[in-house]
């Protein structure tokens, strides 16, 4: 029996230009307090997948969309200051 082996060389090469550059870590820090709402969210909301909200979780659930919706106002907000020649008025 013969064994079956790629006969090709591996279809993408291995790198060392596969870490993120330092402008992606910039960004990622970034939108890092959206992430981590965008996460609470998502944590509040799997937790009620199989059974009924309760009063508490729909608070949980409400206050999550609330961080959210903040800390995208924020991003928002910073990015136009930052786009506004001489800084923000």
């Amino acid at each position: 029996m013969k064994s079956i082996v790629a006969l090709q060389s591996v279809v993408t090469p291995w790198s060392d230009g596969l870490d993120p550059s330092d402008a992606e870590l910039d960004a990622i820090e970034w939108e890092l307090p959206l992430i981590l709402a965008d996460v609470d969210l998502l944590d509040a909301q799997i937790a009620v997948l199989d059974r009924i909200p309760s009063e508490l979780d729909q608070q949980r659930i409400r206050r999550a969309r609330r961080r959210v919706l903040a800390a995208r106002r924020n991003l928002v907000n910073q990015a136009a200051a930052a786009s506004i020649p001489g800084g923000a008025a």
